[in-house]
């Protein structure tokens, strides 16, 4: 790399120079890498924002992509949002009473007025982008580029000789671009998104309406030499700023850029003028630091090479856009479209499916920290949801509704699914999970269980006995069952609302004994104890609700929690469970993916996994990867190769199917929720060697293990937290080392107490 001079005098305001003092060095700017096979190698930059390379940091993102003859960084933030309150949610019919009556009466077109029209008919409230960087004056022809994903950095070439390399930084809301071997000055550009501009859009990506319905005034841009401040007026008092700083010395440009909203008290020009005075290698120092944590609490090695290279990617993008202090992942995160119209589905969150999804890897895959935005969120929010609870459902304690905004205010749409009675209790799930894996008595009695609380509260006091003696609720549902129509609701109880409830009074209890609060444990005791049973048909499958089988495609496996994500069947838990979990995968297969998403084939390799059919869930994977995504591994939704995966062949980003991809690869190498630890419970039958290294089971035990030529040759399991050790041994070859008193029944399970950091080794004899 060529050494050079810079005085990194950078042009601030208008005409107003100041020096870095940490840059007046002559230095060579050596930003290294580290390859790895799973790296996403291109001869061209992409042409469409929905191929091109992810950089982000789940506050800020860029997509770098060629647009026409131009380097293009599309650029977003995580709260770049229109606010816009939805009218329709309020006044005397915001009830959920009052739709029961108009059920009742057969007369179901008001509530599509009230509640789903709004939806599709207003553009917001919405995700909206942030602005795009081109730069100008670029000769030559790309000719490769590369995305280290163990360095979270972009590196371009041109046939001129012409390098870039980018990151988005892993821990400050801005990134670095560097060009070097330059022949001639470039200059960049900040493209403003077209709000002033209808646009139509014709392509098969499901995109939202033209940003030019949003009706903001035309924000304003202030360049100079080494600078670019654009200022974007929102909804009422809203704003975002947008800022790039730059500097060019010989043949070496160096910049860097922001975005902030109006929501931060910080600005883009200020976070972009201490950054020049860092300097970009210090920040790629700390951005280094990041990364290399994240890959190493955990990783895998399997002989697929499309699922290993599938796997590495999900995991990048998951953290590019997970972290403890930031907002949850929505459906297209900080990778907005830039197409001039609002993202598929407003960029919203979605708790039908799609936020749950998204942080499915997060357990297994030894990322809590990662996973706790989520739940940070959801806490946070709760004086927002039991607002919406007691307004819209007229109870005490807590619902969330199941598509909201940024802040958690719900945005209607088709009701059975954005306002569903139990979609509280499928995210308290994650509170749950979060405590069992980290075994962290502090989360559990601080957030954990009191969230689960609430959540139990509403729906004890939204249901009732019926004359079976069984508790149902008023109207049921099965996310998207009947899309909006009023057969999507179920006078039964669906499977999916039973099996959610079922669940969620069964964690209340196990919660509340664990923290020494027996009369409540007994209370929610009796609160499972009262739910009917899970419905099934005469071939033991589990249907949609009582008298409506699964028979039809479907892209939503709802029916199905029980078996995934739930547990609440397990193949372990004896025959007639066995029976019922392969004849429902069976009869989804048998059905057909007609009418699936990739998300579906990703959710069906958890099931299959958890079905301990390794083969199955290899294949369902496979064909998420080849068929499902584009070759910057983003799912797409529809089926891309026309080969009858599905009979959707849109092309939709969103990104829960990617990280769902990677949960079912995860159940594949590591099992846990049977109160044991179980290696490599789900092989393909031709996988002979395998390996991971500190995969995460419940009770905060980070395991290890290797398989050679088909048999397991070693396992490391180290204790958080201590606590007993329940481990199903491969066969009774296996010898234990450093422990001495433990035991191992016939059936080769072997349980030890374990202290706190302690490990313990097993090899094979």
């Amino acid at each position: 790399m060529r050494s050079h001079s810079l005085a990194f005098i950078a042009a601030i305001g208008t005409g107003f120079l100041i020096a870095g003092s940490s840059c007046t060095n002559t230095r060579s700017h050596v930003l290294e890498t580290v390859p790895s096979t799973s790296d996403l190698c291109f001869p061209s930059l992409a042409n469409r924002w929905d191929e091109a390379i992810p950089l982000g940091n789940s506050t800020v993102g860029a997509l770098v992509w060629q647009n026409d003859s131009a380097l293009r960084f599309s650029l977003d933030r995580v709260d770049l949002w229109d606010l816009r309150p939805m009218d329709n949610l309020a006044g005397a019919n915001y009830s959920f009473k009052w739709v029961l009556s108009k059920i009742a009466e057969g007369d179901y077109g008001p509530v599509q007025q009230k509640f789903d029209d709004p939806y599709i008919i207003n553009p917001a409230p919405s995700k909206i982008p942030g602005a795009a960087l081109e730069f100008i004056g670029l000769n030559g022809n790309s000719d490769s580029i590369r995305l280290y994903i163990n360095n979270a950095l972009c590196e371009a070439r041109w046939d001129n000789g012409v390098t870039l390399k980018t990151f988005v930084s892993a821990n400050q809301p801005l990134g670095w671009f560097m060009f070097e071997h330059l022949t001639d000055s470039i200059v960049p550009e900040l493209r403003e998104p077209a709000y002033f501009i209808e646009k139509i859009n014709d392509s098969n990506d499901h995109a939202g309406p033209s940003l030019q319905r949003l009706g903001y005034k035309q924000g304003t841009k202030v360049s100079a030499p080494g600078l670019i401040d654009y200022h974007q007026p929102g909804f009422g008092d809203d704003s975002y700023d947008v800022a790039v700083r730059w500097v060019q010395s010989d043949s070496t440009l160096i910049g860097v850029w922001s975005v902030t909203s109006s929501s931060v008290p910080e600005k883009a020009s200020d976070i972009c003028t201490r950054a020049l005075e860092r300097g970009i290698e210090a920040d790629y120092s700390d951005h280094i630091g990041f990364w290399d944590n994240f890959w190493a609490q955990s990783s895998i090695s399997i002989p697929d090479p499309v699922l290993q290279k599938q796997y590495d990617n999900e995991m990048y993008k998951f953290g590019s856009v997970a972290r403890e202090h930031s907002y949850p992942i929505s459906l297209q995160a900080v990778w907005t479209a830039d197409n001039g119209s609002l993202p598929p589905w407003k960029g919203d969150y979605h708790h039908d499916l799609n936020t749950q999804l998204s942080y499915w890897p997060s357990y297994t895959g030894n990322h809590l920290t990662e996973a706790m935005g989520y739940i940070n969120t959801l806490w946070n929010q709760r004086d927002t949801y039991r607002d919406f609870t007691k307004q819209y459902f007229g109870t005490e304690g807590l619902n969330v509704p199941g598509v909201c905004t940024l802040t958690g205010q719900p945005m209607g749409g088709w009701i059975q699914y954005s306002m569903s009675p139990t979609c509280g209790a499928w995210l308290a799930h994650h509170f749950y999970l979060q405590w069992v894996y980290s075994a962290d008595k502090d989360f559990l009695a601080d957030k954990a269980y009191p969230f689960v609380r609430d959540v139990a509260t509403y729906l004890e006091q939204l249901s009732f006995i019926d004359d079976d003696g069984k508790r149902k609720l008023p109207a049921s549902s099965s996310p998207e069952v009947n899309d909006n129509s009023i057969s999507a609701w179920f006078k039964s109880l669906t499977n999916y609302d039973n099996a959610l409830m079922t669940s969620l009074f069964g964690h209340a209890a196990e919660m509340a004994d664990s923290l020494g609060l027996h009369e409540e444990s007994a209370h929610w005791h009796t609160l499972k104890a009262s739910m009917p049973q899970l419905d099934t048909d005469e071939e033991n499958v589990l249907t949609i609700a009582k008298g409506h089988p699964y028979r039809q495609s479907h892209r939503h496996f709802s029916h199905a929690m029980a078996i995934f994500p739930l547990g609440i069947l397990d193949v372990a838990q004896g025959a007639e469970d066995a029976e019922i979990v392969k004849s429902t995968i069976k009869r989804l297969t048998d059905v057909g993916p007609d009418w699936w998403c990739g998300y579906s084939y990703s959710w069906l390799g958890n099931l299959q996994a958890r079905a301990l059919n390794g083969d199955g869930a290899a294949d369902a994977l496979r064909i998420f990867a080849e068929c499902f995504c584009l070759p910057n591994t983003f799912h797409v939704n529809g089926d891309q190769t026309n080969t009858g995966k599905s009979k959707f062949t849109y092309r939709p980003f969103t990104l829960e199917g990617n990280f769902a991809f990677a949960a079912g690869v995860q159940e594949m190498l590591l099992q846990s929720h049977r109160n044991m630890i179980e290696v490599f419970p789900a092989i393909p039958s031709n996988w002979r060697d395998v390996s991971f290294t500190d995969l995460r089971g419940r009770g905060a035990f980070l395991v290890s293990a290797t398989m050679v030529d088909g048999a397991v040759s070693q396992i490391s399991i180290k204790s958080e937290k201590g606590g007993t050790l329940r481990l199903r041994l491969p066969d009774k070859d296996m010898i234990v080392d450093c422990v001495s008193k433990h035991s191992i029944t016939p059936e080769c399970v072997f349980t030890t107490e374990t202290s706190p950091g302690q490990t313990i080794s097993l090899r094979r004899r």
